[in-house]
């Protein structure tokens, strides 16, 4: 499989992804840590993919998801946005409702 069809599979088969440097237990940037918490805060389980862990995917992803930088987070198959974007929907309480609607979804799915 190559690295855009990995790509693809990893946001297919996770509601809610974000493509970080590091892990949210331990973030290697200040804007992967910021965007975590923020994620965290939401009381819903993710997954996340450590780009640092993974150079394909840190070469490729900018590329797919015609977005430059990390962290990235994908629900529902859709790109989000990066830590500004995040954190501007965590303060308004839009980050929250996404995530639990998404969760929600996806468990009713199950």
């Amino acid at each position: 499989m190559d690295t855009i069809e990995a790509i693809k599979q990893q946001i297919s088969s996770n509601p809610i992804i974000l493509y970080m440097k590091g892990s949210p237990s331990q973030p290697q940037c200040g804007f992967s840590a910021r965007t975590s918490q923020a994620l965290m805060e939401c009381g819903e389980r993710f997954a996340f993919v450590d780009v640092l862990a993974n150079p394909d995917i840190r070469a490729k992803m900018p590329e797919f998801a015609n977005w430059p930088t990390f962290p990235q987070l994908w629900v529902a198959g859709e790109l989000v946005g990066g830590c500004d974007i995040i954190c501007e929907m965590h303060e308004s309480g839009e980050l929250k409702t996404l995530v639990q609607e998404t969760s929600a979804a996806q468990a009713a799915a199950e």
